[in-house]
């Protein structure tokens, strides 16, 4: 794990490219403190910050071929290096370190773009090909580990975070309110969108290559993809009992690949299903240590440590609970958002950051969970939601079938469907959307989306025609009418929430803040070929969400976790940035009028009622609470580049330091 940065072109005039890629990677200093290197040639240059894993005597970045031609710098890690050397050393090549990046020279000077077919990981990766003067950037297949590109000046820059561009190009830091209205409303911009004004994100499972030429092209080398319900079906395995055998192996596969590493490696317990079903294989396939972490709330709706507790009795694991209340979400969240570099819509991801805090404080660096497999398994309630509304679209008249609503979301304190009346009004919207690939997700949408009604009246105007569910399809592939309803509903999940919110807010980002790196076994692409090859029934039987997997785990979990139903991780939200009736001091300033009129995002007469009424603690429900944390996130990094480069050298600071 580490963050990379570079240029193809010119850097700033009489700027010294070492200097300008100095700064850069000095912005990334979080995700490499062990090290920093940089790599000059003529008219690009790559610099790389080092968090040591794995080869910790040989393993520095940027990183060459033996010739000297080809030179990489990545972020992430590769965990079927082992296999791939001993077959590249089959075929001849000469290994000079025992380094997972080295691996990456060679697989590219053998198979040219085709490489990155070959790995297995998650990573950020930019290859200079010095003898045919070209750039290969890629990212693996789930999008977990992040790569930004812009263009400005004449050159071509990309980064692990945007910071690290803005090191480079003083004043470019300016938020889009296109990027900002998809992240309201859909909780992150879709890919190859971001929240920043000419800063793209390369998609996931995407390369992008710049040749001598100067043509460029984008290519998707991965995605999702579920059968065909129109083909025949094939299923290679005789029933679910068989099925669930190989998935156990496959998990088991995964768990091992991703234990790889030359320092002590942890595991996040929610006391979940997920995670505990890795802590379990952990403790029962290897012979690694394990050593676990939780986060613990003192607020019964969003406390999970009871169930946390029962799986350190049953595996006897060494375990560290750390409790996480309301202030001190509220104390952290301006250093989470510096991190996270976009807007966000809730808090959660700030009891990871200071989780990853503790993680670095006890010795550890790496830390497996179970991120994913809601997506992978059809574990979320959004996926039984859809299948009611289906069932009940099919007698929009009856008045039993939206009943079984009323068997989702017992976890929330506010629960839409606690009130018969309500939950049918609520989980009606968007009944005509029902032939559309985006229907699942039109009741969070639509949710969030009320945000929008906060921005200021200029973009409101200028955002009249913005359609979430109308961009999202357009981005869809056409295929996907021709899967299966909840394959459709996992692909958009995949597409939206997962890259570009959880992987990045509650991933990457917040762990990667305190410097460690998170790895998700239930990513691993191998693993999600498979499971996208299941029945749908075999994940979502009846409203039993995830029931192959229960069943792949069946002997490792007691009763109690096995059977739990899903509750998503959460954390306060609006409650955690008040004292009392009070905003903090920094909440109180970024949603000053003053404050609001100069950035020119939101009005401030509608954004102050909002701030009274969460301060009057009646801000309860879903969309009180996003667009209060999504305008606060929003507002906090306009200030903290609104009239300044805040992060960023300047043209002369370059020079003076040249």
């Amino acid at each position: 794990m580490c963050g990379l940065a570079g240029y193809l072109g010119t850097p700033p005039a009489c700027a010294d490219g070492r200097v300008v890629l100095a700064a850069m990677i000095g912005a990334l200093a979080h995700r490499g403190p062990d090290g920093v290197g940089i790599h000059l040639d003529h008219g690009v240059g790559m610099a790389h910050a080092r968090l040591s894993i794995i080869d910790l005597a040989t393993g520095d970045q940027p990183m060459s071929s033996p010739d000297g031609r080809v030179w990489t710098v990545f972020n992430g890690e590769i965990f079927n290096f082992v296999e791939l050397r001993a077959r590249l050393e089959a075929q001849g090549h000469v290994f000079r370190t025992r380094s997972d990046t080295e691996v990456i020279v060679h697989l590219y000077q053998r198979h040219g773009d085709a490489f990155v077919d070959h790995l297995n990981g998650q990573f950020a990766i930019a290859l200079w090909d010095g003898l045919r003067r070209r750039l290969v950037l890629a990212r693996d297949r789930l999008g977990i580990r992040p790569l930004f590109h812009a263009r400005a000046r004449g050159t071509f820059w990309f980064a692990s975070e945007p910071a690290a561009l803005f090191a480079a190009l003083p004043g470019h830091a300016r938020l889009d309110p296109f990027g900002v209205a998809q992240a309201l409303a859909l909780w992150a911009p879709m890919d190859p969108d971001t929240a920043w004004q000419d800063v793209a994100s390369l998609p996931p499972g995407h390369m992008l290559v710049l040749e001598a030429d100067g043509r460029e092209t984008v290519r998707r080398y991965w995605d999702w993809t579920f059968p065909d319900v129109s083909a025949p079906a094939h299923r290679p395995w005789r029933d679910i009992d068989q099925a669930a055998g190989e998935l156990r192996e496959r998990l088991v596969d995964a768990v091992r690949l991703q234990l790889r590493a030359d320092v002590p490696v942890g595991a996040y317990l929610s006391g979940g299903l997920d995670s505990s079903g890795i802590a379990a294989l952990i403790r029962t396939a290897t012979d690694t240590p394990l050593r676990t972490f939780s986060v613990a709330f003192a607020d019964r709706e969003f406390d999970e440590s009871v169930h946390q507790q029962a799986m350190v009795r049953h595996l006897g694991t060494d375990h560290t609970t750390l409790g996480v209340g309301a202030a001190d979400i509220g104390a952290a969240f301006q250093r989470f958002v510096a991190h996270a570099g976009a807007p966000v819509l809730r808090t959660a991801g700030v009891p990871m950051m200071l989780l990853a805090d503790e993680v670095r404080r006890q010795g550890y660096r790496v830390v497996l969970t179970g991120e994913g497999a809601d997506e992978v398994f059809a574990g979320y309630d959004l996926f039984k939601e859809s299948k009611v509304r289906r069932f009940w679209a099919r007698q929009p008249h009856s008045s039993v079938r939206p009943r079984l609503l009323g068997r989702l979301y017992g976890y929330l304190a506010n629960s839409p469907s606690s009130n018969p009346a309500f939950a049918a009004a609520f989980f009606g919207q968007g009944m005509e959307h029902i032939g559309r690939p985006v229907f699942a997700h039109v009741p969070r949408w639509t949710t969030s989306s009320r945000a929008l009604a906060f921005l200021s009246p200029d973009l409101r105007a200028a955002m009249a025609g913005f359609d979430p569910l109308a961009l999202v399809e357009s981005r869809l592939p056409g295929a996907i009418l021709r899967w299966a309803p909840l394959a459709r509903d996992q692909y958009v999940e995949a597409k939206t929430l997962l890259a570009g919110y959880l992987l990045a807010s509650q991933g990457d980002r917040a762990a990667m803040a305190a410097s460690i790196e998170g790895r998700y076994p239930f990513l691993d692409h191998t693993l999600v070929e498979f499971a996208n090859r299941l029945p749908p029934q075999w994940k979502l039987h009846g409203l039993s969400e995830k029931h192959i997997l229960r069943k792949a785990l069946a002997d490792l979990l007691p009763p109690g976790i096995l059977q739990r139903t899903k509750q998503p991780y959460r954390a306060p939200d609006s409650q955690c940035f008040f004292a009392g009736d009070k905003p903090l001091d920094y909440v109180a300033e970024a949603l000053d009028p003053d404050n609001l009129r100069a950035t020119g995002l939101f009005d401030p007469s509608a954004t102050v009622r909002l701030v009274a009424k969460a301060a009057a603690g009646r801000a309860t429900g879903f969309a009180d609470n996003q667009a209060f944390v999504g305008i606060l996130s929003t507002q906090l990094l306009a200030l903290r580049h609104h009239g300044r480069a805040a992060s960023a050298v300047s043209e002369e600071d370059l020079v003076q330091t040249a």
